[in-house]
């Protein structure tokens, strides 16, 4: 019997799967700023990977609500108890984008095995994938927490491959922060790049070219197919 060499399709969750601008009317209701959302999520990201560096850890839901806090004290805003809450709420309850469904039908379809790894910690049913209608599509949820690191520190994928007993080669890691498959690629998965909006190339050197690149994820779906398909 022939091996399967198609790779496990690794997918991160928050913007590459849930649309995180459905936070905007919080940001907009408290800088007058909707793209403040922006600022907050790339503090969030930045203490995240510095915790790591640093060898310490907190959850990264934690780490959320204390970069809104900051956010607010750069700007001068004052930030109620009902803010931290709102915010708690929208994050659970994000939508999947449009062209995720399409996407995870074809690669299901298509014979692949999914599953996901992020950075938010787990939490009790109904998760957010359970909320956004995705849960079905994937075998397995891997969150950080378990490894107290996050992406896009080695163990974060190594703790994918172990746990599937596969080595991180057969692994693709899907993903629209390039941080992540920069990540993902240096420990020895492929890496395939969503450009959402917001999320760009790094044209510098050493920096890992993406095995598949695309603006929506039912293309990049129909890359990662065409490419791992026998003719």
């Amino acid at each position: 019997m022939p091996t399967d060499t198609r790779p496990i399709l690794v997918f991160d969750v928050n913007e590459t799967l849930l649309d995180i601008s459905t936070l905007t009317p919080l940001f907009s209701r408290l800088f007058n700023d909707g793209s403040i959302l922006r600022e907050w999520f790339a503090q969030l990201v930045l203490y995240s990977q510095t915790l790591t560096l640093s060898g310490l850890y907190t959850p990264f839901g934690e780490i959320g609500v204390s970069a809104l806090r900051m956010v607010a004290d750069i700007h001068g805003v004052e930030i109620a108890d009902a803010d931290i809450d709102e915010l708690k709420t929208r994050m659970g309850k994000m939508p999947a984008y449009a062209d995720v469904v399409p996407a995870l039908t074809l690669l299901k379809e298509a014979g692949f095995r999914l599953v996901t790894l992020t950075n938010s910690e787990s939490s009790e049913s109904p998760t957010p994938l359970d909320k956004a209608g995705l849960s079905d599509f994937f075998e397995r949820s891997f969150h950080v927490e378990a490894v107290r690191q996050f992406k896009p520190a080695p163990a974060t994928y190594n703790l994918v491959a172990e746990a599937l007993s596969v080595s991180t080669s057969e692994l693709c890691l899907v993903a629209c922060h390039l941080w992540d498959t920069i990540g993902a690629q240096a420990a020895g998965c492929q890496g395939a790049f969503l450009l959402r909006p917001h999320n760009a190339l790094l044209p510098a050197n050493h920096v890992p070219t993406p095995d598949y690149m695309a603006d929506d994820l039912r293309t990049l779906a129909q890359q990662i197919i065409a490419q791992n398909t026998d003719s």
